[in-house]
């Protein structure tokens, strides 16, 4: 069936998908009013300047998909641009609460490529850096060698949760057991609904996960088959903000009171959904990966039901 029939069943489709879609360039403002999440897609580096400026406010920084130890026509230095991913954080002119990176830490999840991306994140000017696992971080051992280098303080498989400036925190892997989808397990169910009981509804909730939360592309696994059941949890909550990687390019997506931000790489992109038989590097012409490379910037001032989100290229 062409993916340009609205109705087609592998999940959402390329019309589908121009709908919903903020690409790559543009910053993603958010705006919690009244529990209602609205969403304004501006131009780069207009955030808010109240966010920009006020000392108080909560500041993170999102990396995703570095694939140290790939090799390929795509980006033969992804340690060199993973690098130049860190140094952009270095030179903002605030130092971030933390950084997270989304998953695809390695490509391979060999030893010394663990080492070597905790070597590198080690130079990042935060107070902490908090991971999530993807696919390529447990290849051939259901992510032990992941969670021996960065599961410290993790339950189950490696998720866990935490509080900062009022927001509310959860961090999920969906990357274990996969057959074409993520997938979350009953486990790792409980400890969402366990989580968020006692937390009053109008906390703001960000949850970080490697692949999608949301049907993005099931034909190319960009989707997570029990991810409804986690998301039903949070129903109650006014402003929930998914942040995902993956997919190696930007896409934003609003289902009620949940908004969904894939992020892009400093590795390699992948083709839009649809462009390509399989979602394969995608080899640029000479100068131009770098506009296709970045990182996200988060702001949340307490007390204002404001959240920001910035996507920044690499170039």
């Amino acid at each position: 069936m062409s993916v340009e029939d609205d109705h087609s069943p592998e999940g959402m489709t390329r019309r589908q998908l121009m709908r919903h879609t903020a690409w790559f360039g543009a910053a993603v403002v958010l705006t919690v009013t009244g529990g209602e999440v609205i969403s304004q897609v501006t131009g780069p580096g207009e955030a808010p300047a109240a966010l920009a400026k006020d000392p108080n406010a909560l500041r993170f920084i999102q990396i995703s998909d570095s694939h140290l130890g790939f090799k390929g026509t795509a980006n033969t230095a992804v340690e060199q641009s993973f690098t130049e991913a860190i140094d952009q954080i270095n030179a903002l002119p605030y130092r971030a609460d933390f950084v997270v990176h989304t998953g695809d830490l390695t490509h391979l999840s060999t030893p010394a490529q663990f080492d070597q991306v905790k070597q590198l994140m080690s130079g990042l000017n935060t107070g902490r850096v908090f991971t999530v696992p993807g696919e390529h971080d447990s290849i051939d051992d259901h992510g032990q060698k992941y969670r021996a280098a960065f599961g410290k303080g993790t339950a189950g498989d490696g998720w866990y949760s935490f509080d900062l400036h009022g927001v509310h925190f959860i961090s999920l892997v969906n990357t274990l057991g996969l057959e074409s989808l993520g997938h979350l397990g009953t486990e790792q169910l409980a400890f969402v609904q366990k989580d968020v009981a006692n937390l009053s509804s109008d906390t703001p909730i960000v949850v970080f996960s490697h692949i999608p939360l949301f049907a993005l592309y099931p034909k190319w696994g960009w989707g997570t088959n029990d991810a409804t059941q986690a998301l039903s949890y949070l129903k109650r909550f006014s402003s929930v903000t998914c942040l995902n990687g993956h997919i190696h390019q930007l896409f934003t997506k609003t289902e009620g009171n949940v908004t969904f931000h894939s992020a892009t790489t400093t590795a390699y992109p992948l083709p839009h959904p649809g462009e390509a038989a399989a979602p394969t590097p995608v080899t640029l012409p000479a100068g131009k990966l770098k506009d296709a490379l970045g990182i996200r910037e988060v702001q949340y001032l307490e007390g204002t039901d404001r959240l920001a989100i910035k996507d920044v290229k690499l170039a």
